[in-house]
């Protein structure tokens, strides 16, 4: 007599073919026909929004909030945009930067210890921000 019972050696075994698989092909096709000035525009308001988050300015208000994920978000947000400056018209560009200092300055609010003017998130990229 076997020690396992029917149900356990002879388990079903799910194919790869019965599980959903995304459809990369036609994904590559979408992203192709995406121009790259609203790629890099799609990234900058994803990571102004993730910031705004991480900042507690939206309707949860502190719930979310976490200043050291923030920084890296407006850090990151400030790099995208400084190495994008001359791939994207003003017309994206300028409202992006808008809105990146008025996250670095919401910062510079939310932080018991402020940075030294030059030393906040993003900075380094744009230089000292005042209110």
């Amino acid at each position: 007599m076997s020690d396992t019972s029917p149900s356990e050696s002879e388990a079903p075994t799910e194919s790869p073919d019965s599980a959903a698989q995304p459809d990369f092909d036609a994904m590559t096709r979408d992203i192709a026909e995406v121009p790259a000035v609203e790629v890099i525009v799609t990234v900058a308001v994803n990571l102004m929004s993730a910031a705004a988050v991480k900042l507690g300015l939206t309707e949860e208000g502190d719930k979310y909030k976490d200043l050291d994920e923030a920084r890296k978000l407006v850090h990151a947000l400030a790099g995208l945009l400084d190495a994008s400056a001359t791939e994207i018209s003003s017309f994206h560009a300028a409202p992006l930067r808008d809105g990146l200092k008025s996250l670095q300055l919401a910062f510079r609010e939310a932080s018991v210890v402020p940075d030294e003017p030059g030393q906040g998130p993003g900075e380094k990229y744009t230089g000292p921000v005042y209110g």
